[in-house]
């Protein structure tokens, strides 16, 4: 019986090898039945419109440690790169789609920047390199990343100054033949049990040492039995009790700015500025339409150099925090066409000038805007000049440049 079931199965499997080779050969009959069909499609198409294909570039990927912004490939636009913390960007910071399929500049590549050479160990520590990031090895008598504390070889000491407020005697009580002492909430019992004094606790220094929650947003001022939260200089505590907020000296009219300067708030503080035309030179002159904006007086129709020149200045001040998160939009730009004339059809940014303009990249963020972007953290307190231009074309002809003169005022704290 085992012998038939056998034949049977044997049988069953040429049955189905057989029908599985006439289907094979049916479908590949209708493969190049379609395959024909679309060479004949396609031909006839080629010959009635011979369209060029849009001229594109191959993609390119954000470097190792690094990011990419910009995803169109097609010719003029642009693609920068920026590179993580701790590293810093060799090769080209911004690439450009040419119309024979390349793109300018070279490849970038995001090299670790060497964290010891700064040598930022303190007190005799040795320095380790890491991935991105270093470690500090300690003598006995030190501690913290950077080697900056003196190690406790104790517990934390407890406030001791001669502020009778900082110390009180304990509450005291007989219970069954022994005499039990407690102290208020916030202090602490120090000293033997038979002459124990209550002492402040520093709910400062103790927080700060067992890195438990942060009690303030700024400084931690210590009370007796408690703590309380100050703010610096031009800021005001919140309800909260630990965060703080900026006071807008040029709204409540605190600043000094004299008559001609403009008021602008800062993190902690204020500034006059006074925007200022560039001088006139050959042909090239301005005129202020608006406390914070310049316009390009009419150019001969000769001057090459006029036409080129920004058609508009603008100044634009922006506070930030210190060490903001990246990437942060900060700015943005975007054309407006005349009522009967036909805008621009096509814009490119850049970034033209500045102190600081590897902390920065101008990404477009649709046909008619363009936004300049914070890549790398500020730390304040610092003052950074960003010239942004914005160039318009009809038919891939120039027709006029705006400039954006940006400053930023970095305030010294992170809120």
């Amino acid at each position: 019986q085992s012998c038939l079931s056998r034949q049977q199965l044997l049988a069953a499997i040429r049955q189905m090898q057989q029908l599985l080779k006439g289907q094979e050969t049916r479908f590949s009959e209708g493969l190049r039945a379609v395959r024909s069909r679309l060479s004949t499609i396609h031909a006839s198409l080629a010959k009635a419109a011979p369209e060029p294909p849009a001229a594109s570039c191959p993609a390119l990927q954000a470097p190792a440690d690094g990011r990419k912004f910009g995803s169109k490939y097609l010719v003029d636009h642009e693609v920068h790169f920026a590179c993580d913390p701790g590293f810093q960007l060799l090769g080209s910071a911004t690439r450009m789609c040419q119309a024979n399929g390349s793109w300018t500049g070279q490849e970038p590549r995001c090299a670790e920047i060497s964290q010891c050479s700064s040598s930022p160990c303190q007190n005799g520590g040795t320095c380790l390199e890491g991935l991105s990031h270093f470690k500090c090895l300690c003598p006995a008598q030190w501690t913290g990343t950077a080697c900056q504390y003196q190690a406790q070889t104790a517990p934390p000491t407890w406030s001791v100054t001669d502020d009778p407020a900082f110390s009180r005697q304990p509450r005291c009580a007989q219970i069954a033949q022994t005499q039990q002492c407690s102290c208020d909430p916030g202090f602490h019992m120090s000293g033997t049990a038979s002459n124990g004094i209550c002492q402040d606790l520093n709910e400062c220094e103790v927080y700060q040492q067992e890195g438990g929650p942060r009690l303030c947003a700024h400084a931690c001022v210590n009370i007796p039995g408690s703590f309380r939260c100050s703010c610096p200089a031009g800021y005001v505590l919140l309800g909260d009790g630990k965060s703080c907020e900026d006071i807008d000296e040029c709204s409540l009219s605190q600043d000094n700015c004299t008559s001609g300067s403009t008021c602008i708030n800062t993190g902690g503080g204020f500034q006059c500025v006074t925007p200022r035309c560039p001088p006139a030179a050959g042909n090239i002159s301005y005129v202020k339409t608006s406390p914070f904006q310049c316009e390009r007086n009419p150019c001969p129709m000769e001057s090459r150099s006029c036409h080129q020149a920004p058609k508009t200045i603008s100044f634009h001040y922006l506070p930030l925090p210190s060490k903001l998160q990246t990437p942060a939009p900060l700015f943005r730009m975007a054309t407006a066409a005349a009522p009967g004339r036909p805008g621009p059809d096509s814009l490119r940014f850049g970034i033209a000038g500045g102190n600081n303009r590897g902390h920065f990249v101008v990404q477009r963020s649709d046909r008619h805007t363009g936004e300049l972007i914070l890549v790398q953290s500020l730390q304040g307190p610092r003052t950074i000049h960003v010239d942004v231009d914005m160039a318009e074309y009809l038919d891939r002809v120039f027709q006029a440049k705006h400039l954006s003169k940006i400053t930023v005022f970095v305030s010294p704290y992170a809120f």
